[in-house]
């Protein structure tokens, strides 16, 4: 029998005063073999994203089927409020995982992150920063990475295509790029000529970014996951992450990453390097970070599918790239070895 009506019946949530949520699914089911170290990768990728926030952000952990040890990790930090959200979930896949991360809040960026990922101060300032000065801008990685204009970013060269603003920059950091390669097992016998250079848009002095974005870590504007699938049926690969790396350009939103890189991919082993670097990271406040991004109404996305797909024969193919690439910038020398 029900006595009178629940008192919070019809009343509306309150408006969130969070700027940013990340997300992070997790998953170490045992900590052994390829999982042997991946506690202190996870701590550290914790301690330096914890380091590195403002305090307008949210975050949110998904434990996806992880072991014993991990989970009394993340139920202590719970308990010690140092995260917001903690989700437990036996092993529904990484992609699921993220959307069960991202429903029920309406925060305006989500930063979704692998748990292997070491952020660097200034990260979000410099994410912020990019939304702020290209509306356009739907997802922002902050990883720089080889030809990453060739995936998923085709939007962002039609739509520039006529103007100046497209051009190869030199690489900022080249250390840090190597340093990418090095983590996901390269050997080093790739093209240097990508070391050098890379595709990207000049606004001006201090607007460049690279054309196109990764999926371990990037930062996207919330509408785009207003309408999503509610079950990926994979846990790992298959066509699970190009679901939400195609989700932009549903809304023709553009994919690109900050010029310097903001975070280090660290992989199954911990290396000195980690350590040194968490050492001087400092907390930053949030004064300085807008908000309130110009967002993209919902579009006709079988014609922008069509159009990019098009456009990607037309324009990504041996016989025109060399010819974009000298008109877009790249030294000479350079075309024929890109």
């Amino acid at each position: 029998m029900r006595i009178g009506l629940n008192p919070h019946k019809d009343q509306f949530i309150v408006a969130t005063d969070y700027l940013h949520q990340v997300v992070m699914p997790v998953y170490i089911p045992n900590l052994e073999g390829y999982f042997a170290n991946s506690l202190t990768i996870l701590q550290l990728s914790l301690e330096s994203l914890l380091k590195t926030i403002h305090d307008k952000t949210f975050v949110t952990i998904v434990n996806n089927g992880s072991c014993n040890e991990v989970v009394a990790y993340l139920n202590q930090l719970k308990e010690e409020n140092k995260i917001h959200e903690l989700i437990h979930t036996t092993n529904i896949g990484k992609v699921n995982a993220i959307l069960k991360g991202i429903t029920g809040n309406n925060i305006e960026l989500v930063t979704i992150t692998d748990a292997d990922v070491l952020f660097c101060e200034d990260w979000q300032l410099e994410t912020a920063k990019v939304f702020q000065k290209i509306p356009q801008v739907g997802v922002v990685g902050i990883v720089p990475q080889f030809c990453n204009f060739k995936v998923n970013a085709e939007n962002v060269l039609l739509a520039n295509l006529l103007n100046k603003r497209v051009k190869f920059l030199p690489v900022k950091n080249r250390e840090a790029l190597i340093r990418f390669y090095d983590s996901i097992g390269w050997d080093r016998s790739y093209n240097k000529e990508y070391l050098k250079y890379t595709l990207g848009l000049e606004y001006d002095v201090d607007c460049k970014v690279i054309i196109g974005a990764g999926h371990f870590v990037s930062t996207y504007k919330r509408t785009i996951f207003d309408e999503v699938n509610t079950f990926v049926p994979y846990k790992l690969g298959g066509n699970s992450e190009d679901y939400i790396d195609r989700l932009p350009l549903l809304r023709d939103y553009w994919r690109v990453t900050t010029y310097d890189n903001y975070a280090y991919h660290m992989g199954n082993t911990p290396e000195d390097w980690m350590f040194d670097k968490l050492k001087t990271m400092h907390k930053k406040g949030h004064n300085d970070y807008c908000c309130n991004f110009l967002t993209s109404k919902s579009k006709n996305s079988k014609w922008i599918v069509f159009r990019n797909k098009v456009f990607r024969k037309l324009i990504l193919n041996k016989t025109v790239l060399p010819f974009l690439y000298a008109k877009w910038g790249l030294p000479n020398e350079s075309v024929k070895e890109f």
